[in-house]
């Protein structure tokens, strides 16, 4: 987390998510698709907000994605999440069940289902029960409000396999103004770089043109979702999308200049933040990893060799069998597509139980395996990775792939 320490210097943490931006509502409930747990959530805003958003690289899409493909250029007033079922390969049905949620949604606020996003997250291939569905929106919109509660429930309401919600809130001051910028996400399995079995989604309060918004989206999602994997698996229905409403009043935003610049900084805090919590949730997970390349030629080797070894199962077991295996790194290194000089590479870990270097300048080193089991026993490692090619660099995060995982995904459907 050095990059966020360091921009840290005037963003402020505060309460809340969702809802702690001007002008935003949400809430979320249990209305019937799953046996117990919240099902359903909402996030609203006062007035029609500037939209940006990322979507799966699959190219099976599911219906809600396609959707909201169809409207991200409009101002957007309200989104509605729903879990347990993917609404995915459903066919013309599951078009209309998402044309039915949006339509359902934008008469409880007053708006046209054009400005309305559908999201939906769960198991592929199964039509919604569309009633349920109905009802539960028409039950939960009355209940839209600002409180820290509301976001929580909203935030409840998203998840599937994940073990906790995944909620962050930040203010910053532009010119006098004060901004803040909230999300929620979640994740926990199918999560790849080029977006993930992941929903994201972030409001802020400040006044921002769509292209500077797009601008901003963009290059933040490459640089945290699409930095992520747990095991290799791009889904169906992946989307991150921003609200931008305007009601911080601040000066508005239509270049590349400081005030964007201030902003940036603050949206990556932020999508940093919720990427490497869905890796920290990540199904059976026990080592979370963090793979920092250094010294690259370009930008675009750094991140590719990133994610080649944030990616190999080999180094992904390896870490799980608390094994010091750093040929499989050096490897994973070499197929990523990138250039690099590996007689100039450097591979170190660290962790809580200290720091090692295993091979340097092309050569294997008669390393502590004591010591080496001592770093890997904790549950966050870092891979640091070092080129002398260059002075870029990139960061990657992932986790092990356990026994748990297996269990896990082998009964998805039960």
């Amino acid at each position: 987390m050095n990059e966020l320490t360091e921009s840290k210097n005037f963003i402020t943490e505060i309460e809340g998510s969702v809802t702690a931006p001007k002008g935003f509502s949400a809430t979320g409930d249990h209305v019937g698709l799953k046996k117990k747990k919240k099902d359903l959530s909402i996030i609203k805003s006062d007035v029609p907000a500037v939209s940006s958003a990322v979507f799966t690289q699959n190219v099976v899409k599911a219906a809600p994605v396609i959707w909201n493909m169809g409207v991200i250029n409009n101002k957007i007033c309200g989104i509605v999440v729903n879990s347990g079922n993917a609404n995915a390969c459903t066919g013309e049905l599951g078009f209309k069940h998402t044309e039915i949620m949006a339509q359902t949604l934008a008469d409880c606020i007053d708006c046209d289902k054009t400005n309305i996003m559908v999201n939906s997250t769960g198991v592929i291939g199964f039509h919604l029960p569309i009633d349920k569905v109905v009802e539960g929106i028409k039950k939960l919109a009355p209940s839209l409000d600002t409180s820290r509660e509301a976001s929580k429930r909203a935030a409840e309401g998203i998840l599937t396999t994940d073990t906790y919600t995944k909620e962050i809130a930040v203010e910053f001051e532009i010119c006098g103004k004060i901004v803040k910028i909230g999300g929620i996400a979640k994740g926990s399995g199918m999560i790849h770089p080029n977006m993930a079995t992941m929903l994201a989604f972030i409001t802020t309060d400040i006044a921002i043109s769509k292209q500077m918004l797009d601008k901003a989206l963009k290059e933040s999602a490459d640089d945290s979702y699409n930095m992520i994997s747990v095991d290799g698996d791009t889904s169906t229905n992946d989307t991150v999308t921003v609200l931008a409403n305007g009601m911080a009043d601040n000066k508005f935003i239509e270049s590349d200049d400081e005030n964007y610049k201030k902003f940036k900084t603050a949206f990556d805090y932020v999508n940093k933040y919720l990427a490497k919590q869905i890796i920290n949730d990540g199904e059976g997970v026990t080592k979370v990893l963090e793979v920092l390349v250094k010294g690259a030629n370009t930008k675009d080797d750094a991140r590719k060799i990133a994610k080649s070894v944030i990616c190999s199962n080999l180094v992904k077991t390896a870490f799980f069998g608390e094994d010091a295996n750093w040929g499989r790194i050096l490897c994973a290194a070499g197929y990523s597509g990138a250039s690099f000089n590996p007689n100039k590479a450097t591979i170190s870990f660290s962790s809580l139980g200290g720091n090692i270097t295993l091979f340097k300048s092309g050569e294997p080193l008669n390393f502590d395996e004591d010591k080496a089991l001592q770093i890997l026993r904790e549950r966050k490692i870092q891979i640091t990775l070092s080129l002398q090619d260059g002075n870029e660099e990139a960061a990657a995060w992932g986790c092990d792939l356990s026994y748990d995982y297996v269990k896990i995904n082998g009964k998805y459907r039960t």
